[in-house]
C-alpha cells in the first residue's frame, strides 16, 4: 500500500522509525468528509434450552462449519473462545447499515436455531470458565502475552463481546466534524456509551461489583496493550508515539510458535534489529494488537460498548453513536455536554482513568454521567431523522432513553434486579435448605 507520507514501503522490507511514524500518521488518520458508517457485533453462543450449559467444541465447529456456506454480506468470523462476530462492509448510511447486518443476523441465527443454539448479546459471559476455541499461533501468542499480567486477557478473549462502532475520521479543518475533535470526542463520549450500555455484572455466577466487567477487564490487562494514548491537539503525533512505545505482543516466525517478548517496544525493535529486523507487516500486524477503547485505522473504531441483549439491541448504540459523531448539530451538542467530563480523566489516557473506571463501576448511578447521557440521548433523537432513521430505529432509541437513560439505569442494572429476585424466591422456598411447608 502506498500513502502520502511514507511513500511506498515493501511489506516486507525492513523499516526506519521515520517511516513508521509516516505510516501512522498517514495510515491511521484518513480526513474528508464522513460518509461511511459501519459497525462490529461480537455475540456469545449458548444452549438455547438452557444458557448455563456448555456447549461442546464439537457442537460449536459443526454449527460455524454449516454457516460457512451461508452467503452473508458481512464478514462472519470466530473469536478465541468461540464467540461470532459478524462486520458489516462500510455502509453509506445508518439505515443500509442496520438492514445489511440485521438480515446477516437473521440468516446466522436460522442455522444456530438448527442446532439448538442461540446469539447471546451479553459482555462478559455470566456462567461458564472462560476456554480456548481456537488453537493459532497468534492466539497461542497473545495468551502468553496477556497471562503475564494475570488472568484477565483469557477472560476478554474467550468470555467478552462488543458492540463496536466504526465512523470516519472527520475533516481535516476544525469544527464539529474535525478529526481533533472527533478523536478527542470519542475518548469522553465513551466513558458516557460505557456507563450507558454497561451490561456485564456477573462473572463465574456471581455479581463483581462492576456493572461491565468487560471493562474491568480491560483495566486489569494494563495500558501498555489497553491503554490509549494522552490526548493532546496533534492525534497523528500522538498516535504515532503510542504505537511506537507500545510492547510488542509477538515476532511472528513461518514455522513454528511464535516468539513472546517481554517489554520489547516497536521502537526498540527497530532500533536493536533483534530476533529480527521488523518490517512493514510487522507494523501493520502490531497495530492490531494494541486494544485502546477507541483505535484509529483511517476511521475510527470505538471498542467500549458492551454487548447488548435482545435481538437488535445493537442498533440502539450503533444510531446514537452516528447521530452524535456525523450530524454537526448533535455533535456539537455532545461535544459541549462531555466536556466538564475531561477533569475526571486527570489528564490519564482512557481506560484507566477515573471516568472510564466509575462509569464501568457504577453506570448511571452516577450524577453527572447521566445528566450528559440524557443530554447526549436527546441530541441523537433530534438528529436522527436527518440521518434518514426509520420509525423503528428511532423508537428503539426513545424506548431505550425511557427504559434506562431517564432512570439512570444500564441492562446491568436489570441483570442484577433478576438475579436478586431469583435468590430471594430461593430463600422463600427453601429457607433452611429445603421446601416451605404449604
Amino acid at each position: 500500500m502506498s500513502d502520502s507520507a511514507g511513500g511506498c514501503i515493501e511489506p516486507r522490507t525492513a523499516v526506519t522509525e521515520a517511516e513508521v511514524e509516516a505510516l501512522a500518521r498517514g495510515i491511521c488518520f484518513k480526513t474528508g468528509p464522513p460518509r461511511r458508517l459501519g459497525v462490529e457485533v461480537e455475540w456469545l453462543v449458548h444452549e438455547l434450552r438452557d444458557p448455563r450449559l456448555p456447549v461442546s467444541p464439537e457442537r460449536l465447529e459443526a454449527a460455524y462449519a454449516a454457516l460457512r456456506t451461508v452467503t452473508l454480506r458481512s464478514a462472519l468470523t470466530v473469536e478465541p473462545g468461540g464467540q461470532l462476530e459478524l462486520s458489516s462492509p462500510p455502509a453509506a448510511s445508518l439505515m443500509e447499515c442496520v438492514r445489511t447486518v440485521s438480515a446477516d443476523l437473521d440468516a446466522v441465527r436460522a442455522v444456530l436455531r438448527e442446532d439448538g443454539l442461540v446469539l447471546a448479546g451479553l459482555g462478559h459471559d455470566p456462567w461458564h470458565t472462560p476456554r480456548r476455541f481456537l488453537r493459532q499461533p497468534r492466539y497461542d501468542a497473545m495468551e502468553a502475552c496477556l497471562d503475564r499480567t494475570g488472568p484477565a486477557g483469557r477472560a476478554m478473549m474467550r468470555a467478552s463481546a462488543s458492540v463496536q462502532v466504526c465512523v470516519d475520521a472527520g475533516y481535516e479543518e476544525p469544527g464539529p466534524l474535525g478529526h481533533v475533535r472527533r478523536w478527542w470526542l470519542a475518548h469522553h463520549l465513551g466513558a458516557v456509551l460505557v456507563a450507558v450500555f454497561a451490561n456485564s455484572p456477573v462473572a463465574g455466577g456471581r455479581p463483581t461489583g462492576w456493572l461491565s466487567t468487560r471493562q474491568l477487564r480491560w483495566t486489569q490487562i494494563g495500558p501498555g496493550r489497553a491503554g490509549g494514548p494522552v490526548l493532546d491537539a496533534d492525534p497523528r503525533g500522538a498516535w504515532a508515539r503510542h504505537v511506537l512505545d507500545s510492547p510488542v505482543m509477538c515476532v511472528r516466525q513461518d514455522a513454528g510458535p511464535w516468539q513472546v517478548p517481554d517489554g520489547l517496544t516497536f521502537r526498540e525493535w527497530i532500533r536493536s534489529g533483534a530476533p529480527r529486523p521488523p518490517t512493514r507487516d510487522d507494523f501493520d500486524y502490531h497495530a492490531t494488537t494494541l486494544f485502546p477503547p477507541v483505535r484509529p485505522r483511517g476511521h475510527l473504531e470505538l471498542r467500549m460498548i458492551d454487548a447488548q441483549p435482545g435481538d437488535d439491541g445493537w442498533i440502539v448504540p450503533l444510531a446514537v453513536v452516528a447521530a452524535l459523531f456525523d450530524d454537526p448539530q448533535a455533535a456539537e451538542t455532545a461535544y459541549r455536554a462531555v466536556k466538564p467530563l475531561a477533569e475526571r480523566a486527570h489528564g490519564r489516557p482512557a481506560p484507566h482513568n477515573p471516568l472510564y473506571e466509575d462509569a464501568a463501576r457504577v453506570g448511571l448511578a452516577d450524577p453527572e454521567l447521566r445528566e450528559v447521557a440524557a443530554v447526549c440521548f436527546a441530541a441523537a433523537l433530534d438528529a436522527l431523522p436527518r440521518l434518514g432513521a426509520d420509525d423503528g430505529v428511532t423508537g428503539a432509541v426513545a424506548a431505550y432513553r425511557d427504559r434506562h437513560v431517564a432512570r439512570g439505569r444500564c441492562p446491568a442494572d436489570d441483570t442484577l434486579d433478576r438475579l436478586r429476585a431469583t435468590a430471594a424466591a430461593a430463600r422463600t422456598t427453601h429457607p433452611h435448605g429445603k421446601d416451605t411447608p404449604s
